[in-house]
């Protein structure tokens, strides 16, 4: 049943049920419209004519064509019986028009079209009506509605027979008319007899007058030109047209027209009730042909719906019905065509069928496999990324797709060389962008001052003493470099990760590519309708040499790239960073935002300006500027550990592209060889920075001499330990530079051990290193802070760092703007770098580069004993010489050796004041020992010793003391004896030589009696001498050996 919406529209004949304005063509309706302007009537026909509503013109009126609801006008203002909309026949939708509109149909624009799908117009095509209103219908909906059209066309029926009937007397009224008005015409336009003269009238007078003048035309009433004898002279005429003779056709002549378009009206009026049974009959065929071809129809709409939902494998299967189909219908016409027999109504009209399905068919699959193959070569993947099976399964679901539909290319082989395009454009990009970025960095590094020996000193101490402690390597250099480095590093896990990386891609790639030479990839793939796509299952020989020749290109690029980067200088030309980065409008992958650090596989941070371009860094002959992979002025720490992980990255990366057992094209050299080859120049050039790094932070580790008590040895600094932290660092990051080894196994290992020629680089650079630190201490020792030059900071005027770079409190900093102090605590250094340091730096780099240091360990503790002999050398000749001017100065002084005071002995007399200024000396310099570096005490003391005695001997043998009497040489004996009994505790044999030598002297300098003398008074100068060592036992009870378990 049509909804309300539909009637109240069909009613009234508006386009909507809102209308938002008065529609122009109501103003010009009336009830009796005809074919032209209405014409005027006179004004006492107008004055009498019923004045009507506005809206008189929605009000139906008495006119057949206004009974018809609905009903349309053509352009020439004729009235047919086509409604603008109807029902669904088969009583699916309310309106025919707004299911069309959905369909995406313009039939409000184009009538002709809209009558094609409305059931009372004449031009109803059933077949385009059920292929666009009902395209989607299922065999119960169309069934259903054969049920609604015949229930609908027996109410038809019903209502023409009730029609009829109720009209039957019009129709004989009619007839009579029509014979009445037939007599009427027929006599109508016939001459009327003329009346006879009136006998009254005199005949007037009556001149001839020739043919062609005025005068002789007739008179009377018809000469006469006023209006009324021209209405007269219409009237006749007309009467002449519509009579029933020859002339006017018998009547038909006026009126052959009016007849025309009333037979059309009427033909639009009573065809569509009158052909009711011929439409049922239509309808019945175009219902029974959709049921025996439901499939037919089904195919189309079910290929787009496959389609839209991505079903592919509905796809394969309603085309291989479409298929199945076409060949039904193909082998009809070749069968008919055979037996040489006509084909029959029903195999036309599947045949036709068929072709329009198929046609629709073909365009669906054809647009399919377009979008298809941009779908494939654009499907690119990792298998390290998110979702990779999914999209694995896509590119295989997509070549099966492909094989199943039937294609001419090889859908495998356009996907393997769009993915070598892929990769081979990515790869290109990134080594060249990652390598023109990494020059701006370092162009902005070296257009930068150097860091000081402040900044030095923070990253050196950046390394821990204690094994257990790993380094930050965040902490190693300042931050610029740093992010250089990273940078670096960044770009090398970029290309050469084989989790994530191109490399990792590459070697996924040719995985595949081996899969499917093989055959292996293909065991799943379909063979296609009739096995047609057998042929794309194997890749000709030219596709399996173009794949090796291409993942041949690729291993090349990268090694390339990789030796001309860490080979050859800095490149001169980065004006391509000036330009925008190239996009693709349609990008084949998904790419990650541009954010984030410099890291070129989730794009660039960097926004450069060519107005404030840097420019080159500037040449002044230092180590760094031959190397493009190295940051000016970065301290060998940094260098080394991230050279030691590129080094990692990068033997990984030439086993990886080694085990591809790629067949050689055309180069001369193997690709193993090439490959080996690469990690030697890499390896060769990173050792030569690092090294030449290391020689210039060796001359500036004297920083590392900061004057603070070690926490385990007070007698010592930590300079000690921090240049052994510093030292085992660096020869274990050289260790990994030199002997490269891959994070995995691989099936081919490329990497070899160093030249000789290397290692003997790296030994040389260790032995350099440590003499140049140890001369740095000793110069660091002699001149204190000025040793260290302007740039290091101090603190009020001792060679000190600030208190935020860590105070050990207690023992802690000590006051090294005394010289001695320094001179103790290097002292102490250097013995325990003798002791220690050295041993365990020269076993190490024996373990790690399987070497032996035989020769380099004797000179560098020939170099040790050296410089500790001149720092205790620039300790004690000070007070050596202070000591020798001092017995000097007492034994030639007028009141040495005074006569004994009446009534004592020669023997009984006190030690000379010399001696007591000797003894005080060594205590000072016991004391500043003993609390500055204990161990050092006795050698100290025992060398000082040494010396007393030394100059003792030296002064006796003077020739100013020709003769030594009996009281010179008992205060001579008393003297030596009382120092040498007080410091008995630091003898030495030569000391004690020394002291026998001294008896010598005086006794051959005196005479016999003195002599005498001397042997009487022992015993009595023995007593002297206890007296006096009991008396000074407070004083000098420093010199006093320490008793054991104290």
């Amino acid at each position: 049943m049509e909804s309300i919406e539909t009637q109240l529209l069909n009613k009234y004949n508006i386009p909507t049920l809102f209308p938002s304005q008065w529609p122009d063509e109501k103003d010009n309706s009336s009830d009796s419209d005809d074919d032209g302007p209405t014409p005027q009537r006179p004004p006492t026909m107008q004055a009498a004519r019923r004045s009507k509503s506005r809206f008189s013109v929605l009000e139906p009126s008495g006119s057949f064509t206004r009974k018809r609801e609905g009903v349309e006008k053509t352009k020439d203002g004729v009235e047919n019986l086509v409604q603008k909309d109807e029902q669904d026949p088969l009583g699916t939708y309310p309106s025919v028009v707004q299911v069309l509109r959905q369909r995406g149909l313009a039939v409000e624009d184009d009538v002709k079209l809209r009558n094609r799908f409305l059931l009372s117009s004449t031009t109803f095509s059933p077949s385009l009506f059920l292929s666009n209103v009902h395209s989607s219908a299922s065999t119960d909906s169309l069934l259903s509605g054969l049920d609604f059209l015949s229930r609908s066309i027996e109410k038809k029926s019903a209502s023409l027979k009730v029609l009829v009937e109720a009209n039957f007397e019009r129709f004989v009224g009619a007839k009579a008319t029509i014979d009445r008005v037939y007599s009427e015409m027929r006599a109508d336009g016939q001459d009327a007899p003329e009346p006879p003269p009136s006998p009254s009238r005199r005949p007037g007078h009556s001149r001839g007058a020739s043919r062609t003048s005025f005068s002789a035309r007739p008179r009377g009433a018809s000469a006469t030109l006023t209006p009324q004898a021209v209405a007269q002279a219409n009237g006749e005429k007309k009467k002449k047209k519509n009579a029933l003779v020859k002339e006017s056709e018998y009547g038909v002549h006026g009126i052959k027209v009016p007849l025309t378009e009333v037979a059309v009206k009427a033909e639009e009026v009573w065809g569509p009730a009158l052909g009711g049974r011929d439409k049922e009959d239509t309808l019945k065929q175009i219902l029974s042909s959709v049921e025996k071809n439901r499939g037919l129809f089904e195919v189309g709409s079910a290929i787009q719906d496959a389609i839209r939902r991505k079903d592919h494998e509905t796809i394969v299967d309603e085309y291989t019905r479409a298929r199945k189909f076409a060949e039904d219908a193909r082998y009809i016409v070749e069968q008919a065509d055979y037996s040489k027999t006509p084909l029959t109504d029903s195999q036309i009209h599947q045949i036709i069928v068929t072709a329009r399905m198929w046609a629709d068919v073909e365009h669906q699959i054809v647009t399919f496999k377009r979008d298809a193959w941009k779908r494939l070569t654009s499907t690119h993947f990792s298998k390290h990324e998110g979702g990779t099976d999914q999209t694995k399964e896509q590119y295989m679901e997509l070549i099966s797709i492909m094989l199943e539909l039937g294609v001419e290319d090889n859908p495998i082989w356009m996907w393997l060389s769009s993915r070598y395009e892929h990769l081979r454009k990515r790869l290109t990009e990134t080594c060249e962008r990652a390598r023109m970025e990494i020059e701006y960095l370092r162009r902005l590094l070296g257009n930068q001052q150097k860091p000081g020996l402040k900044l030095l000193l923070k990253h050196l101490k950046a390394i821990p003493t204690s094994n257990k402690i790993t380094a930050e390597p965040a902490k190693l250099d300042i931050p610029k470099t740093i992010e250089f480095w990273e940078y670096v590093h960044a770009s090398m896990t970029a290309v050469l990760a084989a989790n994530g990386g191109l490399l990792g891609e590459i070697v996924e790639y040719w995985d595949i590519a081996q899969s499917f030479i093989d055959g292996r990839a293909q065991k799943s793939l379909p063979m296609g309708f009739n096995n047609q796509s057998s042929v794309h299952h194997k890749l000709t020989p030219n596709n399996v040499t173009e794949l090796e020749k291409g993942i041949t290109e690729l291993v090349n690029i990268i090694r390339e790239h990789l030796f001309s980067f860490f080979a050859e200088p800095p490149i001169e030309d980065i004006t391509s960073l000036y330009s925008p980065l190239p996009t693709s409008p349609t990008p084949t992958t998904p790419r990650t935002p541009i954010s984030a650090a410099l890291s070129p596989t989730m794009g660039s941070k960097f926004r450069f300006d060519p107005n404030n371009a840097p420019p080159p860094s500037p040449r002044k002959g230092d180590a760094w500027e031959k190397y493009a992979f190295w940051p000016p002025h970065s301290n060998a720490l940094s260098g080394s550990h991230y050279l030691a992980k590129s080094l990692v990255l990068i033997g990984t990366a030439a086993n990886e592209l080694a085990s591809l057992r790629l067949k050689e094209t055309g180069s001369s050299v193997r690709l193993d060889e090439a490959l080996r080859g690469l990690v030697g120049s890499v390896r060769e050039r990173s050792v030569q920075a690092v090294c030449a790094a290391w020689n210039t932070d060796a001359e500036s580790l004297k920083v590392l001499e900061d004057w603070t008590r070690d926490a385990d040895r007070k007698d010592i600094t930590t300079m000690p330990s921090r240049f052994l932290a510093v030292q085992s660092y660096l020869l274990n990051n050289m260790q990994k530079i030199m002997y490269v080894e891959a994070s995995s196994k691989t099936a081919v290992d490329v990497l070899v051990p160093p030249s000789s020629k290397l290692l003997q680089l790296v030994r040389a650079q260790f032995v350099t290193s440590l003499y140049r630190t140890l001369s740095g201490m000793v110069e660091c020792a002699e001149k204190g802070r000025v040793a260290l030059g302007r740039d290091f900071e101090v603190k009020s005027d001792d060679l000190t760092v600030d208190e935020e770079e860590g105070d050990n409190g207690g023992w802690g900093k000590v006051d090294a703007s005394k010289k001695s102090i320094r001179l103790l605590l290097t002292l102490s250094n250097m013995t325990f770098f003798q002791s220690e340091i050295t041993p365990q730096l020269i076993t190490l780099f024996e373990t790690l580069f399987s070497v032996s240091l035989t020769d380099e360990s004797t000179k560098i503790g020939s170099v040790l004993t050296q410089l500790d002999q001149q720092l205790f050398k620039s300790y004690t000749a000070p007070h050596a010489a202070r000591i020798a001017g001092t017995i000097e100065t007492g034994i030639f002084s007028p009141s040495w050796a005074p006569p004994s005071p009446p009534g004592k002995s020669v023997a009984e007399r006190q030690p000379s004041p010399y001696v007591f200024t000797i003894l005080l000396s060594l205590v000072l310099i016991h004391t500043e020992v003993s609390t500055t570096s204990p161990p050092l005490t006795p050698r100290i003391l025992r060398a000082l010793f040494e010396v007393t005695t030394k100059s003792l001997i030296n002064t006796f043998q003077d020739p100013r003391l020709s003769r030594v009497g009996l009281e010179a040489l008992m205060q001579a004996t008393l003297d030596v004896e009382f120092m040498s009994q007080t410091l008995a505790s630091y003898t030495t044999d030569r000391a004690s030589a020394t002291q026998t030598e001294i008896y010598q002297v005086l006794d051959g300098k005196t005479d016999n009696e003195a002599r005498v003398r001397l042997q009487e008074e022992l015993g009595r100068l023995r007593g002297v001498l206890k007296g006096l060592r009991e008396g000074t036992r407070v004083e000098f009870s420093c010199f006093k050996r320490e008793k054991r378990g104290r």
